[in-house]
């Protein structure tokens, strides 16, 4: 057994690493002829194991669950579509995409990466919203709040968000809203945590990634909007300053990405003093324009002159 876990294990990275060059536009990835042979020689049902069977070249897709109580699933529980175009669209409506996001979910509750870390809770915070939204929200982490009520986005930011998407003339069961890493990150053993935060780390991000990737390749989106510095390093895989965030151009998976503040950066501005939070808003509100015409939303001219 032990030499099996070590081969799954080594699958595991050789996925994240293939899936990553995919992300990033590589049509192929050069392969010693060494390294094609131990992948050779490895059990066919390991992989069916791991890929499920068929194809290995198949493309991995995948899961808002319709409950979180949701029965367990096995440790990998992905699910394989063909690369065919004509197959995919056939299938792709509301009904399928909300299987394909269930198929996720289950598969975060049994996750080995995040869960080997030790530095994360175990109560799965998933998304909500629309499974086939033209917008797509990430955040960085579940917080207490939302680990309470396994839903993300709640509590104060939840309903500034909220308050955001109204000025959008959206609410946020026409968007889909999710976090990079699906457990509230601990801090130091969590037992004395309480209600406290905290973002996390980017090796929490990495473990997560391929979850939010797979979601993002189901719902299909228009436009991203990355929600904080954290959520914009995690998804992006670079640092950066927010402001050089926002003013640069992003895309992920071929989608666009539009970076903005996290909510709770709105709310401390606007403690601070008004002129502050005035000016919080009026850059969150820009880069909303911006995702509202990626989307190809209609904006009225009251929209337009906020701010103005």
């Amino acid at each position: 057994m032990a030499g099996n876990n070590a081969i799954s294990e080594g699958l595991s990275v050789l996925v994240g690493i293939l899936e990553r060059e995919r992300i990033r536009g590589a049509e192929s990835v050069a392969i010693s002829s060494e390294a094609l042979a131990a992948l050779q020689g490895l059990p066919q049902a390991l992989f069916e194991r791991r890929f499920g069977a068929g194809d290995p070249a198949m493309a991995v897709t995948s899961a808002v669950p319709a409950s979180p109580a949701s029965p367990a699933s096995p440790a990998v529980a992905t699910v394989i579509e063909p690369r065919s175009e004509a197959a995919r669209e056939e299938k792709r409506d509301e009904t399928w995409r909300r299987a394909q996001l269930n198929a996720i979910f289950k598969s975060v509750k049994n996750a080995p990466e995040p869960k080997a870390l030790g530095t994360l809770f175990e109560t799965v915070v998933f998304a909500s919203g629309n499974p086939s939204a033209d917008i797509l929200l990430v955040g960085e982490a579940p917080g207490a709040e939302e680990e309470k009520l396994r839903k993300p986005f709640v509590g104060p930011s939840g309903q500034k968000l909220e308050q955001i998407l109204k000025a959008m003339g959206l609410s946020r069961e026409q968007v889909y809203i999710s976090n990079i890493v699906k457990f509230r990150p601990k801090k130091g053993d969590g037992r004395f945590q309480g209600a406290g935060n905290r973002p996390p780390t980017q090796e929490e991000m990495a473990s997560c990634l391929p979850f939010i990737r797979a979601e993002i390749e189901v719902v299909e989106p228009r436009v991203i909007v990355a929600l904080g510095r954290t959520a914009a390093e995690g998804l992006l895989e670079q640092g950066g300053a927010l402001g050089a965030f926002r003013s640069g151009t992003h895309r992920f998976g071929g989608i666009p990405v539009v970076v903005t503040y996290h909510p709770s950066y709105l709310l401390r501005q606007e403690a601070a003093s008004i002129e502050e939070g005035k000016l919080a808003k009026r850059q969150v509100w820009e880069d909303m324009l911006r995702v509202m015409e990626i989307a190809a939303l209609p904006i009225s001219e009251k929209q337009r002159n906020y701010f103005r």
